[in-house]
């Protein structure tokens, strides 16, 4: 599953769930540390500066979304929130804070395995499946909007945007097609990098802090378009 030793940090109350994440990371080669409160996971991953996070959305001192929140200022770490509450508000508050992914307890082991496989094999310049256009060039323009897609970099009318990492993704994803309209499948494919998701909330809430974060005005659609029943393209810029 791993080509070098990935790190992750594992943050939940509940000590059989940290056994069994904890055991299912270490047989794939991860180097793991464990947190059982908000606090110490977040100290835990100010120092670990890990790759992956789980995190349950249920702790005893930080609720999970404000842990995120702390998580995102200072690493831009792949976070899966793991929620015993299934209602859709914690799962769109968890991905509008930054969360690249969810899961409802109980869940798979396999499928946070998959989840989180998935997930390490993004390339760092987004491009797409075969058959699908190439990788976009190193950088590139589009009206106010500059992007270094190798340095991850994305700066708009000079000014650089804070975008984790599924944002980025999307975003010279969008970049890679700039005059065709990328169904919500084919976004699950190309940047999620597999097809288990079929919650299409999951690329609708990261486009639309993508288009916040752009100033985007849905209606108008400068940087971002719905094409509707469909998905997105890039608008005029």
């Amino acid at each position: 599953m791993v080509e070098r030793a990935w790190s992750a940090v594992i943050i939940d109350d509940d000590a059989d769930i940290r056994a069994l994440i904890g055991e299912l990371l270490r047989q794939s080669g991860f180097q793991v540390t464990e947190a059982a409160t908000g606090a110490e996971g977040v100290a835990a991953v100010r120092e670990a500066q890990p790759d992956v996070v789980t995190l349950d959305l249920n702790l005893p001192d930080l609720d999970g979304i404000e842990v995120c929140r702390r998580i995102r200022e200072i690493t831009d770490a792949y976070v899966v929130m793991l929620t015993a509450r299934p209602d859709e508000i914690d799962r769109l508050m968890g991905l509008e804070i930054g969360a690249d992914d969810y899961l409802t307890k109980p869940f798979s082991p396999r499928e946070l395995r998959a989840r989180i496989a998935a997930m390490l094999r993004r390339p760092r310049s987004t491009g797409a499946p075969a058959a699908e256009p190439g990788p976009p060039p190193a950088s590139v323009r589009h009206g106010g909007l500059e992007v270094d897609i190798e340095g991850r970099l994305a700066l708009l009318d000079g000014v650089e945007l804070e975008l984790t990492r599924t944002e980025f993704d999307l975003l010279a994803t969008l970049l890679s097609g700039p005059r065709r309209v990328w169904p919500r499948e084919t976004l699950l494919r190309t940047v999620w990098g597999t097809d288990w998701v079929s919650d299409g909330h999951l690329v609708e809430v990261h486009m639309a802090n993508l288009r916040r974060k752009l100033g985007d005005d849905p209606r108008s659609g400068r940087y971002i378009r719905t094409v509707r029943g469909v998905g997105y393209r890039l608008g005029v810029g």
